[in-house]
Protein backbone atom coordinates (compact mmCIF):
# COMPACT_ATOMS: atom_id res chain seq x y z
CA UNK A 1 0.00 0.00 0.00
CA UNK A 2 0.80 3.45 -0.61
CA UNK A 3 2.26 5.15 2.65
CA UNK A 4 1.24 8.47 3.11
CA UNK A 5 4.24 11.26 2.57
CA UNK A 6 4.58 14.02 5.73
CA UNK A 7 2.05 16.48 5.06
CA UNK A 8 4.44 19.15 5.81
CA UNK A 9 7.69 17.87 4.40
CA UNK A 10 7.82 20.25 1.36
CA UNK A 11 6.80 23.48 3.54
CA UNK A 12 9.63 23.19 5.92
CA UNK A 13 12.48 23.37 3.43
CA UNK A 14 10.77 26.42 1.48
CA UNK A 15 11.36 29.58 4.10
CA UNK A 16 15.22 28.84 4.01
CA UNK A 17 15.51 28.82 0.40
CA UNK A 18 12.73 31.11 -1.56
CA UNK A 19 14.25 34.96 -2.39
CA UNK A 20 11.70 37.90 -2.84
CA UNK A 21 12.96 41.15 -3.65
CA UNK A 22 10.74 44.66 -4.33
CA UNK A 23 12.81 45.33 -7.93
CA UNK A 24 14.47 48.62 -8.28
CA UNK A 25 13.53 51.06 -11.53
CA UNK A 26 15.49 51.73 -14.20
CA UNK A 27 15.50 55.68 -13.28
CA UNK A 28 17.04 54.85 -9.73
CA UNK A 29 20.55 54.11 -12.10
CA UNK A 30 22.68 56.91 -11.92
CA UNK A 31 24.11 57.82 -15.38
CA UNK A 32 27.62 58.18 -16.23
CA UNK A 33 29.73 58.12 -19.13
CA UNK A 34 32.89 56.31 -18.14
CA UNK A 35 33.99 53.36 -19.37
CA UNK A 36 31.57 50.26 -17.94
CA UNK A 37 32.63 47.64 -15.45
CA UNK A 38 32.43 44.23 -16.91
CA UNK A 39 29.32 43.00 -15.70
CA UNK A 40 28.71 39.08 -14.28
CA UNK A 41 26.28 37.60 -17.20
CA UNK A 42 24.82 40.10 -20.06
CA UNK A 43 21.04 40.71 -19.21
CA UNK A 44 20.27 38.19 -21.81
CA UNK A 45 22.00 35.15 -20.88
CA UNK A 46 21.46 34.83 -17.55
CA UNK A 47 21.17 31.25 -16.38
CA UNK A 48 18.12 29.79 -14.58
CA UNK A 49 15.76 31.79 -16.71
CA UNK A 50 12.05 31.34 -15.29
CA UNK A 51 10.71 28.23 -16.97
CA UNK A 52 7.02 27.84 -18.24
CA UNK A 53 4.97 24.76 -18.19
CA UNK A 54 5.69 22.39 -20.77
CA UNK A 55 3.13 22.84 -23.64
CA UNK A 56 1.59 19.03 -23.61
CA UNK A 57 1.71 19.09 -19.97
CA UNK A 58 -1.86 18.57 -18.37
CA UNK A 59 -3.22 21.32 -15.64
CA UNK A 60 -5.40 20.24 -12.35
CA UNK A 61 -7.00 22.37 -10.09
CA UNK A 62 -6.54 19.95 -6.61
CA UNK A 63 -10.19 18.61 -6.53
CA UNK A 64 -9.28 17.40 -9.97
CA UNK A 65 -5.91 16.23 -9.10
CA UNK A 66 -7.55 14.39 -6.70
CA UNK A 67 -10.54 12.76 -8.52
CA UNK A 68 -7.60 11.89 -11.06
CA UNK A 69 -5.43 10.11 -8.77
CA UNK A 70 -8.73 8.23 -7.21
CA UNK A 71 -9.24 6.70 -10.82
CA UNK A 72 -6.11 6.04 -12.21
CA UNK A 73 -3.93 5.41 -9.42
CA UNK A 74 -2.54 1.79 -8.74
CA UNK A 75 -2.55 1.15 -5.35
CA UNK A 76 -6.19 2.33 -5.71
CA UNK A 77 -7.06 -0.08 -8.40
CA UNK A 78 -5.22 -2.70 -6.46
CA UNK A 79 -7.28 -2.01 -3.47
CA UNK A 80 -10.62 -2.41 -5.64
CA UNK A 81 -9.58 -5.62 -6.84
CA UNK A 82 -9.03 -6.93 -3.97
CA UNK A 83 -12.43 -6.46 -2.15
CA UNK A 84 -13.68 -8.08 -5.54
CA UNK A 85 -11.38 -11.15 -4.72
CA UNK A 86 -12.94 -11.47 -1.53
CA UNK A 87 -16.32 -11.17 -2.73
CA UNK A 88 -15.93 -14.02 -4.62
CA UNK A 89 -14.61 -15.74 -1.67
CA UNK A 90 -17.94 -15.02 -0.44
CA UNK A 91 -19.79 -16.92 -3.27
CA UNK A 92 -17.00 -19.60 -3.21
CA UNK A 93 -18.03 -20.76 0.41
CA UNK A 94 -21.74 -20.70 -0.25
CA UNK A 95 -20.72 -23.20 -3.02
CA UNK A 96 -20.42 -25.91 0.07
CA UNK A 97 -24.41 -26.26 0.73
CA UNK A 98 -24.35 -27.60 -2.81
CA UNK A 99 -24.51 -31.37 -2.68
CA UNK A 100 -22.11 -32.67 -5.17
CA UNK A 101 -22.44 -34.84 -8.23
CA UNK A 102 -19.22 -36.88 -9.68
CA UNK A 103 -19.04 -39.17 -12.70
CA UNK A 104 -16.27 -41.53 -13.23
CA UNK A 105 -15.42 -44.06 -16.31
CA UNK A 106 -12.05 -46.48 -16.07
CA UNK A 107 -11.09 -49.05 -18.76
CA UNK A 108 -7.51 -50.92 -18.49
CA UNK A 109 -6.41 -54.38 -19.50
CA UNK A 110 -4.28 -57.01 -17.83
CA UNK A 111 -3.87 -60.26 -16.35
CA UNK A 112 -6.49 -61.66 -13.04
CA UNK A 113 -4.69 -63.80 -10.98
CA UNK A 114 -5.40 -63.24 -6.92
CA UNK A 115 -4.83 -65.03 -3.77
CA UNK A 116 -6.80 -64.99 -0.28
CA UNK A 117 -5.66 -62.88 1.70
CA UNK A 118 -6.53 -58.55 2.64
CA UNK A 119 -3.99 -55.51 1.90
CA UNK A 120 -3.89 -52.46 4.14
CA UNK A 121 -5.16 -49.36 2.40
CA UNK A 122 -2.21 -47.18 0.12
CA UNK A 123 -1.77 -44.01 -0.45
CA UNK A 124 -0.95 -43.59 -2.75
CA UNK A 125 -2.32 -46.88 -4.15
CA UNK A 126 0.82 -49.22 -5.58
CA UNK A 127 -0.38 -52.70 -5.52
CA UNK A 128 -4.49 -53.22 -7.22
CA UNK A 129 -6.74 -55.79 -6.07
CA UNK A 130 -8.38 -58.16 -8.42
CA UNK A 131 -12.12 -59.52 -8.18
CA UNK A 132 -13.70 -62.67 -9.03
CA UNK A 133 -13.45 -66.39 -8.22
CA UNK A 134 -9.47 -68.02 -7.81
CA UNK A 135 -8.75 -70.05 -10.65
CA UNK A 136 -5.41 -71.38 -12.18
CA UNK A 137 -3.23 -68.09 -12.93
CA UNK A 138 -2.58 -67.11 -16.22
CA UNK A 139 -0.65 -64.88 -18.24
CA UNK A 140 -3.59 -63.83 -20.55
CA UNK A 141 -4.45 -60.54 -20.46
CA UNK A 142 -8.65 -58.96 -21.22
CA UNK A 143 -10.10 -55.94 -20.71
CA UNK A 144 -12.07 -54.63 -17.58
CA UNK A 145 -14.06 -51.49 -17.48
CA UNK A 146 -16.20 -49.55 -15.28
CA UNK A 147 -18.30 -46.55 -15.09
CA UNK A 148 -20.89 -44.75 -12.17
CA UNK A 149 -22.02 -41.51 -11.03
CA UNK A 150 -21.63 -40.56 -7.08
CA UNK A 151 -24.08 -37.67 -5.35
CA UNK A 152 -23.12 -36.92 -1.77
CA UNK A 153 -24.79 -34.03 0.30
CA UNK A 154 -25.03 -33.08 3.88
CA UNK A 155 -27.29 -31.72 5.21
CA UNK A 156 -26.35 -30.36 8.21
CA UNK A 157 -23.33 -29.20 9.70
CA UNK A 158 -24.02 -28.04 12.83
CA UNK A 159 -22.99 -24.44 11.65
CA UNK A 160 -19.83 -25.05 10.17
CA UNK A 161 -20.79 -23.86 6.10
CA UNK A 162 -22.45 -20.87 7.73
CA UNK A 163 -19.16 -20.05 10.05
CA UNK A 164 -17.10 -20.62 6.76
CA UNK A 165 -19.58 -17.70 5.04
CA UNK A 166 -19.44 -15.14 8.12
CA UNK A 167 -15.60 -15.82 7.37
CA UNK A 168 -15.90 -14.98 4.04
CA UNK A 169 -18.09 -11.94 4.63
CA UNK A 170 -15.36 -10.67 6.90
CA UNK A 171 -12.53 -10.73 5.09
CA UNK A 172 -15.36 -8.98 2.20
CA UNK A 173 -16.31 -6.21 4.97
CA UNK A 174 -11.98 -5.55 5.89
CA UNK A 175 -11.51 -4.71 2.72
CA UNK A 176 -14.24 -2.61 2.10
CA UNK A 177 -12.22 -0.64 4.77
CA UNK A 178 -9.50 -0.77 3.15
CA UNK A 179 -10.78 0.51 0.15
CA UNK A 180 -11.80 3.71 2.01
CA UNK A 181 -8.17 3.80 3.89
CA UNK A 182 -6.35 3.77 0.35
CA UNK A 183 -8.52 6.58 -0.95
CA UNK A 184 -7.82 8.96 1.68
CA UNK A 185 -4.41 7.90 1.98
CA UNK A 186 -4.01 9.00 -1.69
CA UNK A 187 -6.12 11.86 -1.70
CA UNK A 188 -4.64 13.07 1.24
CA UNK A 189 -1.15 12.76 -0.59
CA UNK A 190 -2.20 14.21 -3.58
CA UNK A 191 -3.51 17.63 -1.98
CA UNK A 192 -0.28 17.90 -0.24
CA UNK A 193 2.00 17.38 -3.41
CA UNK A 194 -0.35 19.98 -4.51
CA UNK A 195 0.23 22.41 -2.42
CA UNK A 196 3.57 21.76 -2.54
CA UNK A 197 3.53 22.42 -5.98
CA UNK A 198 2.29 25.70 -5.86
CA UNK A 199 4.40 26.64 -3.04
CA UNK A 200 7.63 25.81 -5.08
CA UNK A 201 5.77 27.81 -8.28
CA UNK A 202 5.70 30.63 -6.04
CA UNK A 203 9.47 30.08 -4.85
CA UNK A 204 10.73 30.10 -8.34
CA UNK A 205 8.25 33.36 -8.85
CA UNK A 206 10.07 35.00 -6.14
CA UNK A 207 13.63 33.68 -6.69
CA UNK A 208 13.27 35.36 -10.59
CA UNK A 209 12.03 38.85 -9.15
CA UNK A 210 15.21 38.42 -6.67
CA UNK A 211 17.64 37.91 -9.75
CA UNK A 212 15.93 40.70 -11.56
CA UNK A 213 16.22 43.20 -8.74
CA UNK A 214 19.87 42.43 -8.09
CA UNK A 215 20.75 42.48 -11.09
CA UNK A 216 19.60 46.43 -11.56
CA UNK A 217 20.74 47.17 -8.53
CA UNK A 218 24.67 45.24 -9.18
CA UNK A 219 24.25 47.73 -12.69
CA UNK A 220 23.70 50.67 -10.49
CA UNK A 221 26.91 49.56 -8.01
CA UNK A 222 28.91 48.86 -11.18
CA UNK A 223 27.96 52.53 -12.49
CA UNK A 224 28.70 54.15 -9.38
CA UNK A 225 32.67 52.37 -9.48
CA UNK A 226 33.00 53.59 -12.72
CA UNK A 227 32.77 56.81 -12.37
CA UNK A 228 34.79 56.79 -8.95
CA UNK A 229 32.48 57.38 -6.50
CA UNK A 230 32.77 53.78 -4.66
CA UNK A 231 35.18 51.40 -4.01
CA UNK A 232 35.70 48.39 -6.60
CA UNK A 233 34.92 46.14 -3.76
CA UNK A 234 31.20 46.96 -4.13
CA UNK A 235 30.96 46.22 -6.80
CA UNK A 236 32.71 42.64 -6.48
CA UNK A 237 30.13 42.57 -3.27
CA UNK A 238 27.20 43.11 -6.04
CA UNK A 239 28.22 40.62 -8.35
CA UNK A 240 28.13 37.87 -5.54
CA UNK A 241 25.20 38.58 -4.04
CA UNK A 242 23.52 38.05 -7.66
CA UNK A 243 25.34 35.04 -8.38
CA UNK A 244 23.56 34.00 -5.24
CA UNK A 245 20.40 34.87 -6.23
CA UNK A 246 21.07 33.13 -9.69
CA UNK A 247 21.87 29.81 -7.89
CA UNK A 248 18.95 29.90 -5.18
CA UNK A 249 16.78 30.30 -8.59
CA UNK A 250 18.62 27.34 -10.51
CA UNK A 251 17.56 25.26 -7.40
CA UNK A 252 14.25 26.76 -6.59
CA UNK A 253 13.33 25.37 -10.29
CA UNK A 254 14.84 21.79 -9.50
CA UNK A 255 12.75 21.65 -6.40
CA UNK A 256 10.02 22.60 -8.46
CA UNK A 257 10.75 20.03 -11.19
CA UNK A 258 11.35 17.34 -8.78
CA UNK A 259 7.58 18.50 -6.94
CA UNK A 260 5.70 18.50 -10.03
CA UNK A 261 7.25 15.16 -11.21
CA UNK A 262 6.28 13.53 -7.92
CA UNK A 263 2.75 14.87 -8.10
CA UNK A 264 2.92 12.91 -11.35
CA UNK A 265 3.54 10.15 -9.96
CA UNK A 266 0.88 10.07 -7.40
CA UNK A 267 -1.73 10.90 -10.38
CA UNK A 268 -0.77 7.31 -11.74
CA UNK A 269 0.61 9.83 -14.95
CA UNK A 270 4.59 9.13 -14.15
CA UNK A 271 6.73 10.83 -17.13
CA UNK A 272 3.69 13.58 -17.78
CA UNK A 273 4.05 17.38 -16.99
CA UNK A 274 1.82 18.34 -14.82
CA UNK A 275 0.59 21.73 -13.29
CA UNK A 276 -1.89 23.15 -10.20
CA UNK A 277 -3.85 25.74 -10.76
CA UNK A 278 -3.41 28.11 -8.06
CA UNK A 279 -7.24 28.52 -7.31
CA UNK A 280 -7.60 30.69 -4.02
CA UNK A 281 -5.05 28.95 -2.16
CA UNK A 282 -2.74 32.48 -2.53
CA UNK A 283 -5.70 33.94 -0.17
CA UNK A 284 -6.26 33.08 3.46
CA UNK A 285 -8.86 30.88 4.19
CA UNK A 286 -11.78 32.01 6.18
CA UNK A 287 -12.10 30.68 9.91
CA UNK A 288 -13.99 27.21 9.70
CA UNK A 289 -15.35 24.91 11.93
CA UNK A 290 -15.71 21.34 10.90
CA UNK A 291 -18.21 18.62 12.66
CA UNK A 292 -16.05 17.01 15.01
CA UNK A 293 -16.45 13.19 13.93
CA UNK A 294 -15.72 10.22 16.46
CA UNK A 295 -12.03 8.61 16.64
CA UNK A 296 -13.79 5.30 15.30
CA UNK A 297 -15.31 6.50 12.15
CA UNK A 298 -11.28 7.21 10.96
CA UNK A 299 -10.72 4.92 8.07
CA UNK A 300 -7.55 3.23 9.78
CA UNK A 301 -9.14 2.86 12.90
CA UNK A 302 -12.39 1.30 11.30
CA UNK A 303 -9.74 -1.21 9.41
CA UNK A 304 -7.97 -2.55 12.68
CA UNK A 305 -11.81 -3.21 13.65
CA UNK A 306 -12.78 -5.59 11.21
CA UNK A 307 -9.71 -7.16 11.47
CA UNK A 308 -10.49 -7.80 14.79
CA UNK A 309 -13.91 -9.24 13.37
CA UNK A 310 -11.97 -11.21 10.74
CA UNK A 311 -9.50 -13.05 12.90
CA UNK A 312 -12.53 -13.59 15.56
CA UNK A 313 -14.60 -15.23 12.62
CA UNK A 314 -11.66 -18.22 11.71
CA UNK A 315 -11.85 -18.56 15.57
CA UNK A 316 -15.72 -19.47 14.80
CA UNK A 317 -15.17 -21.70 12.25
CA UNK A 318 -12.74 -23.48 14.32
CA UNK A 319 -14.97 -23.51 16.83
CA UNK A 320 -17.58 -25.40 14.40
CA UNK A 321 -14.92 -27.61 12.65
CA UNK A 322 -14.98 -30.59 15.29
CA UNK A 323 -18.25 -32.21 14.65
CA UNK A 324 -19.17 -35.36 12.61
CA UNK A 325 -20.06 -35.50 9.27
CA UNK A 326 -23.41 -36.27 8.21
CA UNK A 327 -23.36 -37.49 4.33
CA UNK A 328 -25.99 -38.55 2.30
CA UNK A 329 -24.31 -40.84 -0.46
CA UNK A 330 -26.52 -42.00 -3.88
CA UNK A 331 -24.13 -44.00 -6.53
CA UNK A 332 -25.41 -45.89 -9.94
CA UNK A 333 -21.92 -47.95 -11.51
CA UNK A 334 -21.85 -50.20 -14.04
CA UNK A 335 -18.94 -52.99 -14.68
CA UNK A 336 -17.86 -54.86 -17.89
CA UNK A 337 -15.10 -57.77 -18.26
CA UNK A 338 -13.35 -59.74 -20.43
CA UNK A 339 -13.20 -62.44 -18.52
CA UNK A 340 -15.18 -65.53 -18.16
CA UNK A 341 -16.28 -67.57 -15.55
CA UNK A 342 -14.11 -71.06 -16.99
CA UNK A 343 -10.90 -68.82 -16.72
CA UNK A 344 -10.37 -68.23 -20.71
CA UNK A 345 -10.88 -64.78 -21.98
CA UNK A 346 -13.03 -62.92 -24.74
CA UNK A 347 -11.54 -61.60 -27.88
CA UNK A 348 -11.42 -57.91 -29.28
CA UNK A 349 -12.26 -55.19 -27.22
CA UNK A 350 -15.06 -57.45 -25.02
CA UNK A 351 -15.25 -55.47 -21.60
CA UNK A 352 -14.84 -52.12 -22.62
CA UNK A 353 -18.49 -51.94 -22.77
CA UNK A 354 -19.30 -51.62 -19.18
CA UNK A 355 -22.30 -53.26 -19.70
CA UNK A 356 -22.47 -56.37 -18.13
CA UNK A 357 -23.13 -55.49 -14.20
CA UNK A 358 -25.18 -52.66 -12.73
CA UNK A 359 -25.84 -51.87 -9.60
CA UNK A 360 -26.91 -49.15 -7.55
CA UNK A 361 -26.05 -47.55 -3.65
CA UNK A 362 -27.77 -45.56 -1.29
CA UNK A 363 -26.60 -44.87 2.09
CA UNK A 364 -25.42 -42.11 4.89
CA UNK A 365 -22.12 -42.13 6.16
CA UNK A 366 -21.05 -40.30 9.60
CA UNK A 367 -17.55 -39.37 9.58
CA UNK A 368 -15.38 -37.93 12.31
CA UNK A 369 -11.34 -37.39 12.52
CA UNK A 370 -11.06 -38.21 15.70
CA UNK A 371 -7.45 -37.20 16.21
CA UNK A 372 -7.93 -33.84 14.22
CA UNK A 373 -8.77 -32.60 17.67
CA UNK A 374 -5.43 -31.46 18.73
CA UNK A 375 -4.49 -29.70 15.38
CA UNK A 376 -7.67 -27.74 15.49
CA UNK A 377 -6.67 -26.92 19.50
CA UNK A 378 -3.42 -25.66 18.29
CA UNK A 379 -4.75 -23.67 15.41
CA UNK A 380 -7.33 -22.05 17.87
CA UNK A 381 -4.64 -21.06 20.12
CA UNK A 382 -2.76 -19.16 16.87
CA UNK A 383 -5.91 -17.22 16.39
CA UNK A 384 -7.03 -16.48 19.66
CA UNK A 385 -3.12 -14.49 20.13
CA UNK A 386 -3.39 -13.04 16.62
CA UNK A 387 -7.03 -11.31 18.12
CA UNK A 388 -5.01 -10.02 20.72
CA UNK A 389 -2.76 -8.74 18.61
CA UNK A 390 -4.83 -7.23 16.46
CA UNK A 391 -6.91 -5.62 19.72
CA UNK A 392 -3.35 -3.71 20.53
CA UNK A 393 -2.93 -2.58 16.79
CA UNK A 394 -6.60 -1.27 17.19
CA UNK A 395 -5.35 0.27 20.51
CA UNK A 396 -2.38 2.11 18.87
CA UNK A 397 -4.29 3.41 15.88
CA UNK A 398 -6.37 4.86 18.01
CA UNK A 399 -4.28 6.71 20.19
CA UNK A 400 -1.95 7.58 16.97
CA UNK A 401 -5.21 9.03 15.39
CA UNK A 402 -6.32 10.93 18.46
CA UNK A 403 -2.77 12.43 18.89
CA UNK A 404 -2.66 13.17 15.27
CA UNK A 405 -5.71 15.25 15.63
CA UNK A 406 -4.15 17.36 18.35
CA UNK A 407 -0.81 17.93 16.68
CA UNK A 408 -2.84 19.06 13.52
CA UNK A 409 -5.05 21.51 15.31
CA UNK A 410 -1.83 22.82 17.06
CA UNK A 411 -0.25 23.43 13.63
CA UNK A 412 -2.99 25.24 12.02
CA UNK A 413 -3.54 27.59 15.27
CA UNK A 414 0.28 28.21 14.65
CA UNK A 415 0.09 29.12 11.31
CA UNK A 416 -3.28 30.89 11.33
CA UNK A 417 -1.46 33.35 14.12
CA UNK A 418 2.10 33.39 11.60
CA UNK A 419 -0.41 34.92 9.26
CA UNK A 420 -1.60 37.86 11.17
CA UNK A 421 2.02 38.50 12.02
CA UNK A 422 3.86 38.23 8.50
CA UNK A 423 2.49 41.54 7.12
CA UNK A 424 3.72 43.18 10.01
CA UNK A 425 7.24 41.59 9.46
CA UNK A 426 7.34 42.57 5.64
CA UNK A 427 5.97 46.04 6.30
CA UNK A 428 9.06 47.00 8.78
CA UNK A 429 11.37 44.84 6.02
CA UNK A 430 10.37 47.28 2.86
CA UNK A 431 10.61 49.97 4.85
CA UNK A 432 14.28 48.91 6.28
CA UNK A 433 15.22 48.23 2.74
CA UNK A 434 14.52 51.41 1.43
CA UNK A 435 16.05 53.55 4.22
CA UNK A 436 19.17 51.06 3.20
CA UNK A 437 19.53 51.67 -0.56
CA UNK A 438 18.79 55.90 0.51
CA UNK A 439 21.65 55.79 2.32
CA UNK A 440 23.58 53.92 -0.11
CA UNK A 441 22.81 56.29 -3.08
CA UNK A 442 23.74 59.05 -0.42
CA UNK A 443 26.71 57.58 0.48
CA UNK A 444 26.71 57.54 4.14
CA UNK A 445 25.65 53.39 4.15
CA UNK A 446 27.20 50.81 3.03
CA UNK A 447 27.23 47.71 0.64
CA UNK A 448 26.63 45.49 3.39
CA UNK A 449 23.79 47.73 5.22
CA UNK A 450 22.12 47.20 1.95
CA UNK A 451 22.61 43.46 1.21
CA UNK A 452 21.62 42.60 4.90
CA UNK A 453 18.55 44.64 4.61
CA UNK A 454 17.54 42.74 1.21
CA UNK A 455 18.08 39.63 2.86
CA UNK A 456 15.75 40.49 5.81
CA UNK A 457 12.81 41.21 2.92
CA UNK A 458 13.56 38.66 1.08
CA UNK A 459 12.64 36.59 4.07
CA UNK A 460 9.71 38.78 4.95
CA UNK A 461 8.42 38.50 1.26
CA UNK A 462 8.67 34.30 2.11
CA UNK A 463 7.24 34.37 5.43
CA UNK A 464 4.35 36.31 3.95
CA UNK A 465 3.84 34.85 0.63
CA UNK A 466 3.91 30.76 2.47
CA UNK A 467 1.89 32.13 5.70
CA UNK A 468 -1.23 31.47 3.76
CA UNK A 469 -0.16 27.99 2.17
CA UNK A 470 0.97 27.05 5.65
CA UNK A 471 -3.12 27.38 6.41
CA UNK A 472 -4.17 25.85 3.65
CA UNK A 473 -1.68 22.72 4.06
CA UNK A 474 -2.62 22.80 7.75
CA UNK A 475 -6.45 22.46 7.29
CA UNK A 476 -5.77 19.92 4.36
CA UNK A 477 -3.86 17.85 7.03
CA UNK A 478 -6.67 17.81 9.44
CA UNK A 479 -8.93 16.57 7.03
CA UNK A 480 -7.26 14.11 7.13
CA UNK A 481 -6.65 13.72 10.44
CA UNK A 482 -10.14 13.58 10.92
CA UNK A 483 -10.31 10.87 7.83
CA UNK A 484 -12.22 12.72 4.79
CA UNK A 485 -10.52 15.24 2.76
CA UNK A 486 -13.63 16.32 1.22
CA UNK A 487 -14.61 18.88 3.65
CA UNK A 488 -11.10 20.84 3.08
CA UNK A 489 -12.16 20.36 -0.35
CA UNK A 490 -15.40 21.42 -0.21
CA UNK A 491 -14.07 24.55 1.46
CA UNK A 492 -11.29 25.53 -1.43
CA UNK A 493 -14.72 25.29 -3.93
CA UNK A 494 -16.28 27.32 -1.86
CA UNK A 495 -14.06 30.41 -2.05
CA UNK A 496 -13.89 32.69 -5.39
CA UNK A 497 -10.44 32.18 -7.30
CA UNK A 498 -9.29 36.31 -6.96
CA UNK A 499 -12.09 36.86 -3.70
CA UNK A 500 -9.97 38.65 -0.81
Amino acid sequence: MLRRRSFRSGLLVLPNLLLLCLPCTAAQMPRTTSQPSQQPYPPTQQPGAMQSAPAHGRVFTVQEAVDFALANYPAVRASLETYNAAKAGVGLARTDYLPRLDALWQGDRGTRNSVLGVLLPQFPTVMSSTQGTILKPSDRAFWVSGMGVLFTWEPFDFGYRQSKVKSSEATESRTVAQITLTQLGVASAVADASLAVLADAQRVKASQADVDRRTVFARSVHALVDAHIRPGADASRADAELAAARTQLIQAQETHAVARAALAEILGIAGTPVDIKPGPFLQIPPEQTWTEMPVANHPAVAVEQKRIQEVQSRISVLNHSYYPHFTLEGLSSARGSGANSNGTAASGFNGLGADEAHNWEAGLTVSLPLFDYWSIRERKKIEIANRRREKALYDQTVQYVTGQLERERAILDGARRAAENTPIELKASQDSEAQARARFRAGVGTIVDVAEAQRLLVQAEIDDSLARLSIWRALADLAAAKGDVHPFLNLAASIPTGAP
